[in-house]
This record gives C-alpha cells, sequence and structure tokens, in this order.
C-alpha cells in the first residue's frame, strides 16, 4: 500500500490458528481492529465509549492471498479511503515477513453515539481523520 495513515506490527499467535497451525480467517480482524484502535488514539480520537458511542462496522470485504501461520511476523497497513458526513471506509493490507500482500480489503465504519443512533463526524473528529 502507497502512504499508508498507519502501520502496526503483529505476530500471528498460536492461538490464532487452527489445529493445522494455519492462522483461522476471522483471526486476523483482531490484528486489523488493534491497528484501527492504534490509528485512531494517536490522531486522539474517540474508539469507544459508553456515554459517546463509537464506530461500528457496517461493512467489511476481505481477500485472501497467502497463508500465514503461527509465528509468522506481520505489519497491518491502513489508510483512510473516504470520509462521508457519519462513516469512513478504510482500505487495509496484511504484508507478511517477505514483503508480500496476505490479506486485503476494505471497512465501512459508522460514528454512532451511545444509544447507537448514526451521528455526524464531528469538524474535531474530521481535522483529525483527515
Amino acid at each position: 500500500m502507497e502512504n499508508p495513515d498507519y502501520i502496526y506490527p503483529a505476530t500471528i499467535a498460536f492461538a490464532d490458528t487452527d489445529a493445522s497451525g494455519w492462522m483461522h480467517f476471522p483471526t486476523i480482524f483482531r490484528h486489523i481492529e488493534a491497528a484501527e484502535h492504534a490509528c485512531l488514539k494517536q490522531r486522539g480520537v474517540l474508539v469507544f465509549d459508553r456515554a459517546e458511542g463509537g464506530w461500528p462496522r457496517v461493512n467489511l470485504n476481505t481477500d485472501f492471498r497467502k497463508p500465514l501461520l503461527a509465528g509468522d511476523v506481520i505489519e497491518v497497513q491502513l489508510r483512510i479511503a473516504k470520509l462521508g458526513a457519519s462513516s469512513m471506509i478504510w482500505e487495509f493490507e496484511v504484508i507478511n515477513a517477505v514483503g508480500e500482500v496476505a490479506i486485503s480489503g476494505s471497512m465501512t465504519n459508522v460514528r454512532v453515539d451511545a444509544t447507537g443512533k448514526t451521528q455526524a463526524i464531528s469538524e474535531q473528529e474530521r481535522k483529525a481523520l483527515s
């Protein structure tokens, strides 16, 4: 990915794998979420608060290109591809230890209040995310 907004290093844990030692597909989303939360925190943007809401995902698209095994060192690269009135689209790539794109995709998050109702992204959040 050219010019990622955030790079998050991680290692595939044995607990992330199935009995064969291969990464079980849903576990990569924990690493992507950790990268997303670290990026938001670094920018001073709320991740989640019971009184203020957060950013639930409403769409997720993922392509799995290369297998990952227990112990593999990876890098999650994120970029905000689009910032809407109340939503944002992230693009992500998971890079393996030899620099290949193992996983790529996108996810759409919507800004909601504490009740789960969609709300506009504030000017402060928009500035931090731009």
